[in-house]
This record gives structure tokens, sequence and C-alpha cells, in this order.
């Protein structure tokens, strides 16, 4: 009986050779695919800039300063954005305040309170399957409940219904993020922290939410930027598509008639063509450039908090 020297590795044989050199060439196969659907991916989304920006250049650069601070008009050489940009961030800060704090709270319940039970995991599928519903459901159910049934405090078809309406829409989107980016935490921070005598609610709040918090960020600036782009919610919610009432007070501007950025980008769209060539396109700019700053802002916090974790 022979005995193999110890310390000395098995010959490859033919036929490992043959499978590690097939997986090889799948694994280079499926390298491909990834960085084709990348390429294309950034292909499309490089194609759309470019169509908008050129499309909205002419007003852009003839108005800039003008359509971004005049309000809605008739008159396509006066006409501004500026009442949906007022209710674009009003309708984000909103959201901001409403879905961010529901939505991370219900996420380190779902992590870190719940027993896992058959209970628990119906709310988990019906978080998921709440993300995938089409919006203008949300926006019947604004409708329903924070225009009509609420209107003595929303004020009706309001700033406030909108906001409420489209943090509802975002909601199981911040908890299906919020819930990724606390599994995501490892375990030997919670586990050293409680071998140090620390209680739960320590441990979530000094070790589990900051390592989490960029992934946190992360889906909340997602979830904003989805806010920022739907009209149809707000058309059934009541959003004026066009209304020249100037500038309003504080409180009336979260009561009274309002307007987004997307409302003035399909109102002016089906506007005539040849006389309202580009301002489509400009006021899509606009939420795009809107939309790129509050994802700066998410970044800079971003890498301010990985930087004070050591990471």
């Amino acid at each position: 009986m022979s005995v193999k020297p110890a310390g000395r590795p098995d010959k490859p044989t033919l036929g490992s050779l043959q499978r590690s050199r097939s997986a090889d060439v799948r694994g280079q196969v499926f390298l491909g695919l990834l960085l084709l659907a990348v390429t294309l991916a950034i292909g499309m989304v490089f194609a759309v800039l470019l169509s908008v920006i050129a499309d909205g250049a002419d007003v852009l650069s003839s108005r800039l300063w003008g359509f971004l601070s005049n309000p809605s008009s008739s008159d396509p050489v006066k006409a501004g954005v500026v009442q949906g940009i007022r209710g674009s961030l009003l309708i984000a800060a909103i959201v901001s305040v409403v879905a961010f704090p529901i939505g991370i709270g219900a996420a380190v319940y779902l992590e870190e309170y719940a027993d896992g039970g058959p209970v628990t995991r119906t709310v988990e599928i019906a978080v998921r399957n709440l993300a995938g519903v089409p919006s203008i459901v949300y926006g019947l159910f604004g409708l329903a409940v924070f225009v009509n049934t609420l209107r003595g405090i929303t004020g009706g078809s309001s700033v406030i219904s909108g906001g409420l309406t489209l943090s509802l829409l975002v909601l199981p989107i911040v908890i299906i993020t919020a819930s990724e980016a606390i599994r995501a935490v490892p375990s030997s921070l919670s586990d050293g922290a409680y071998g140090l005598g620390a209680t739960q609610w320590e441990v979530i709040r000094t070790q589990t939410l900051p390592s989490a918090m960029p992934g946190i960020l992360t889906g909340s600036v997602l979830s904003i930027a989805r806010a920022l782009g739907e009209a149809a919610p707000l058309l059934v919610v009541g959003a004026a598509a066009f209304y020249t009432t100037g500038f309003q007070g504080f409180l009336d501007q979260f009561q009274g008639a309002f307007t987004a950025l997307p409302m003035n980008v399909a109102n002016f769209a089906k506007l005539p063509a040849d006389q309202w060539a580009g301002h489509a396109a400009a006021a899509s700019v606009v939420v795009l450039v809107v939309v790129f700053f509050i994802n700066l802002v998410a970044i800079v916090a971003r890498a301010r908090i990985t930087k004070r974790l050591g990471r």
C-alpha cells in the first residue's frame, strides 16, 4: 500500500483542468455581458441627457434667469417654473420629514425587534409588493384620504396632500433599502457592544444605525428622486398644471393651489410646439439639476459618515 508523501498536492488531472478552463470561459462571458449591460445603460442615460439639453438649450441660453424666476404665464416669453421649483422643494421637504423617520423606524423594528414569525414575514412581503404598485394607485388613495377625508387639515388639493401621497409612494422603498443596509452591518459590531454591557437601544443607536447610514442615505436619495419625478399622483390629488396666482404667503404655500416641476413639464409638452418649443426640455433640465444637487448633498454626507467610521 503506497502512501502519498505529506504536504505534496495532488497533480491536476486533465478533467479538472478542462473544468477549470470551462468555468473561466463562462466567467469571462458573464463579465463581458455585465460590461455590455453597463455600457448600454450609461449610453442610454447620456443619450437622454444630451437630447434634453439640446432641445432646451435655446430657452436656457436666451432667458435662463427669467425661466427660473418667473411664474406660470400664457406668454411663452414670460413663462417660468419658479412655482414648480418651490412646489417640488416643499414636497421633498414633506417626504423627508414624513417618509424617512417612519421608514427607517419600521426597518429598525423589522430587523432588530421583530421575532421573524409569520406576521413579520407577511409585513415584509406586503412592503415589497407595495414598492411595485403603480403610482396612480397611490394618487387615488391620496385623493380619497388626504384631499377628501382630511380636507380640514390638509386644505384639500394642496402641497400637503401631494407631499403625504408621495411619502406613501416612497415609504416601501425607504423601508426596503434601510432594512438591507441594517442587515449588511457586521454582527461583530453588535456582539462586541453587547459584550461590553450595552443595551439593545444603545447598540442600535451607537453601532447599527451609524454603520448603516451610508446605505440608508443612498435609499433616501433614490426615494426623493422618484418623488420629484412623479406627475400622476400629483395630477390625481389636484396639482395645477398651469396657474398664475403669483407668490403666496407661507401658509398658503402648504394649503393653497400648488404645482410641481413634473406638472410644468407635462403642461409644456402638450402646448403648441411652434410657440413653446424647448420649454418642456428646459423644465426637464431643471428637474435633473435639482435631483443632482440633492444627490450631491447625500453623497457628501455619506462620505463624511464613512470617514468618521474609519472605512
